[in-house]
């Protein structure tokens, strides 16, 4: 019998006659074939895709034969799918395609199961239900219940569908049921299928019950070892080799490892039991294994996330340095929220002494971590980051992993100390290889040479301290977050000291409190006139020196207190090596004061310059950089152009030599911040002007005599203000980093802004009239000696 009906193409899925199946559709051409189908009688014609991925099915991706099904129910879902309930009538075949949208329509040809039973029928129906029974024993996949629902049916058609239905068979064996319209060969097929799946059964039974086997072999023999344990303990013997590879087995146990590092390991311990006991092999197998069970694959310390204890601790340990304890308390409150969030990279920046080391330590104390320093200054060899292969018997892994060997957690704070001194040859670049370790999106999978497994650095909050940060390579610099310590301030100096130095030193040298008293005067002259640096090392020093002093004192029997006054320093301390300041020097002519940024912190270098008679040679001495030099040629330059407005000969350049020079020549000097310093200098020389000796200056200059922003901003200002200077030029667009500059050290210093040289030189010069810095007529006499001993016309500067 022909019909027209619509057609829902199946995807990896079959409806036998006599089943009932929920299918989810979700496509529009089968959507619109349910409602037609809904619309009419409800029977719509189901048949498989032969390739389940193709969306948009044609005649050729459909089979033939498929089943004439029931729209019992209809359910919409969420997200425009529809949930229908279809039961199975009849088998049919496409014999025609009618249309394709907005559904498929097809004429179809109905089969139904006719025909007597015949004895060769009922002997296969007999037979099918046989195999059915064996196959559910077998299986244990199919509940009893439907064995009994099977056997009850009578008709031979239905009896091979509702069997096939309820078999997990591949869908071109149910398809090639589907299509058997033949009863008694729709029945053959079926035994066949069955018999074939019960040889797989049987096959898996059997694979089954050989690794049950195996293992109750295993648990034999490891009942044996056991005995034989037993009995070597009982007569007191022992067999060394098989204790240790024993006694490593347990310790891998023990360990909780990963389940790959387990693995590695004990393949490692069936290496060890097979190698001669003096093999060197086996040596370094052993050494590995120990490294192995060593490393904390697992273990990580509970970090302390109360953001008031760790101010507390970061304030007692450390005066001022407001900006990297901010940043600590910043990683508390994100790591409070965040639970796994990744550790982060921290740069200290900043002169020697500034506190870079112990700042690091008490972070770790802060989170309660455990801490880990190693130092990379000098460090050369590529191995020392990554390890050595395990080629010889003294291979040993990189520095990263032994420093997570001694700190025991897979999270501590773990300090690289001075990574601007790094350095490279033949063996390899450090640098590069630190790149893996202080990444966060690689040091998850950290890669040893030595262990040669995967170790997470992900947790450990990497923190590195540098001199300079130029020196650092720019691919590792760009992954770590730099803060900046440039120095501290003398009202900081004498808070240190009282806070921490003295209680310290005191605490070393075995003295009571009462046994030395440090006036804050006698501080203040030891920091002046003793130490001139960024940091407080030197003031350290000088601390222990006094109390070594007093210790003696004590000892002897002359005193039993001491008593350090601002008077008496130099009596326990010696002569002092500074002057106060350098402002309180002479205004001379040529000699300007600049400002440079040192890998010790700010620097106050005096720049001279001599006007010679000559044939017009710049002379440059002071072992000074490429820049500096090019600065000093920019200079001159500028002052040539501007020789008519400075009251300068035209030919001024044609008739002297102009020799420079930056003091303290055995110390290398480069950089651009001496522009302006040695063009006021060179201007100073040739008009004859003395430069104010309370000016200190930086800036690089231009040939139109423009003024450049520099850097180190604030490790200058600090280093004027130590040396007593009272004003400082600085270019226009540094103007953003006075913000930095602690209040009390801005409170005694006067800024000018300037973005022209023609500023600076109005600035720096000494006027012809000033009543208020030394009698007119000392500086008279100064310009009319420094005008006799050049051959040039001098003209005032106007200010």
């Amino acid at each position: 019998m022909s019909r027209i009906l619509p057609l829902l193409p199946l995807r990896g899925v079959i409806v036998f006659p006599y089943t009932v199946l929920h299918l989810d559709v979700g496509r529009e051409r089968s959507i619109n074939a349910i409602e037609a189908a809904m619309v009419r009688d409800r029977e719509i014609f189901l048949a498989m895709q032969k390739e389940a991925q193709t969306d948009d099915p044609g005649e050729e991706d459909i089979y033939a034969t498929g089943t004439v099904a029931e729209i019992k129910q209809l359910l919409k879902l969420p997200g425009g799918t529809i949930r229908i309930l279809v039961e199975g009538l009849r088998r049919g075949r496409i014999t025609r395609y009618l249309s394709y949208d907005p559904y498929m329509a097809v004429e179809i040809q109905e089969y139904r199961d006719e025909g007597a039973t015949t004895n060769e029928v009922e002997a296969l129906m007999r037979t099918l239900i046989n195999e059915f029974e064996h196959y559910v024993k077998m299986s244990k996949r199919i509940p009893p219940e439907t064995v009994v629902a099977v056997v009850s049916l009578e008709e031979p058609g239905r009896l091979a569908d509702v069997i096939a239905s309820h078999l997990n068979l591949k869908l071109v064996d149910k398809q090639a049921i589907l299509e058997a319209f033949n009863i008694q060969e729709r029945l053959e097929l079926l035994c066949e299928i069955l018999a074939r799946e019960k040889e797989i059964l049987e096959l898996e039974r059997k694979i089954n019950l050989r690794v049950r086997k195996q293992m109750e072999k295993t648990q034999k023999e490891y009942y044996l070892r056991e005995q034989i344990k037993a009995i070597q303990k009982e007569l007191g013997e022992k067999d060394e080799r098989q204790a240790e590879v024993e006694e490593l087995r347990e310790k891998i146990a023990q360990a909780k490892l990963p389940k790959e590092i387990e693995e590695r390991a004990l393949k490692e311990v069936e290496r060890l039991e097979k190698m001669p006991p003096m093999a060197a092999e086996a040596t370094v197998v052993r050494n590995y294994l120990d490294w192995l069970l060593a490393l904390p694959w697992q273990k990580e310390t509970r970090d302390r996330l109360d953001i008031k204890v760790a101010e507390k601790i970061l304030n007692e340990d450390h005066y001022g340095l407001e900006e990297v304890k901010e940043r600590i308390l910043e990683y508390l409150a994100i790591r409070k929220l965040a639970k796994k969030m990744r550790g982060p990279i921290l740069c200290f920046v900043g002169p020697p002494g500034v506190g870079k080391t112990s700042l690091a330590k008490s972070i770790a104390r802060a989170l309660q971590r455990k801490f880990v320093r190693i130092s990379l200054g000098g460090v050369r060899d590529e191995a020392e980051i990554r390890g050595h292969r395990r080629t010889y018997v003294g291979a040993l892994p990189g520095r990263i992993i032994q420093g997570m060997k001694q700190a025991g957690s897979k999270n501590p704070v773990f300090l690289l100390d001075e990574i601007d001194k790094l350095s490279s040859d033949f063996r390899g670049d450090p640098a590069s290889a630190l790149l893996e370790v202080l990444d966060p999106e690689q040091n998850y999978m950290f890669s040893d040479h030595y262990i040669e497994a995967p170790f997470d650095l992900s947790k450990v909050m990497f923190i590195t301290t540098a001199n300079v940060e130029y020196s650092i390579p720019r691919p590792l610099l760009d992954r770590m977050e730099v803060i900046r310590i440039p120095g501290y301030t003398e009202e900081e100096k004498i808070k240190i000291a009282e806070l921490h130095l003295i209680p310290k030193q005191l605490k070393e040298h075995g003295l009571k409190k009462e046994q030395l008293i440090i006036s804050e005067n006698a501080l203040r002259r030891i920091i002046r006139e003793y130490t001139r640096e960024a940091g407080v090392r030197n003031l350290e020093r000088q601390i222990a020196k006094l109390c070594r002093k007093t210790a003696k004192e004590i000892v002897s029997g002359n005193t039993t207190a001491v008593k350090v006054t601002a008077q008496n320093v130099d009596n326990f301390l010696g002569v002092p090596r500074y002057r106060h300041t350098l402002a309180e020097e002479a205004e001379v002519v040529g000699v300007a004061r600049g400002l440079a940024w040192t890998e010790v912190g700010g620097e106050v270098l005096n720049v001279e310059v001599a006007v010679l008679p000559g044939k017009g040679n710049l002379t440059l001495t002071g072992k000074l950089g490429d820049v500096m030099k090019e600065s000093a040629y920019a200079g001159f330059s500028y002052l040539r152009s501007r020789a008519k407005e400075l009251g300068l000969p035209l030919d001024f350049h044609e008739k002297n030599d102009v020799h420079i020079h930056v003091p303290e020549g055995a110390i290398p000097k480069d950089g651009p911040s001496a522009g302006i310093t040695m063009a006021t200098a060179m201007a100073s020389a040739l008009m004859g002007v003395p430069v104010r000796n309370d000016v200190a200056m930086t800036g690089e200059i231009t040939l139109r005599g423009r003024v450049l922003s520099v850097g180190g901003i604030k490790e200058k200002v600090l280093a004027a203000h130590r040396a007593g200077i009272k004003t400082v030029i600085l270019p226009k667009d540094n103007e953003k980093n006075l913000e930095e500059i602690p209040p009390q050290v801005k409170r005694k210093l006067k800024f000018v802004l300037v973005e022209h040289m023609d500023e600076v030189l109005k600035e720096a010069l000494v006027p012809f009239e000033r009543s208020s810095r030394q009698p007119a007529t000392e500086v008279k006499e100064a310009r009319e000696e420094a005008i006799t001993q050049q051959p040039l016309t001098h003209l005032a500067l106007s200010r």
